[in-house]
């Protein structure tokens, strides 16, 4: 059995700010899961 490569067919930005501004206490791992869910809703399949 063969395992397929995943493939990123879309882009789409994180947000960024100031050290110490409004982002402050969203940790990295939630901040990058935030792209993923977006990529994942707009191409499901």
């Amino acid at each position: 059995m063969s395992i397929s490569p995943a493939l990123i067919c879309d882009a789409i930005r994180t947000p960024f700010g100031r050290y110490g501004g409004a982002l402050a206490s969203v940790r990295t791992d939630d901040l990058g899961a935030i792209p993923i869910q977006a990529l994942m809703a707009r191409n499901p399949k």
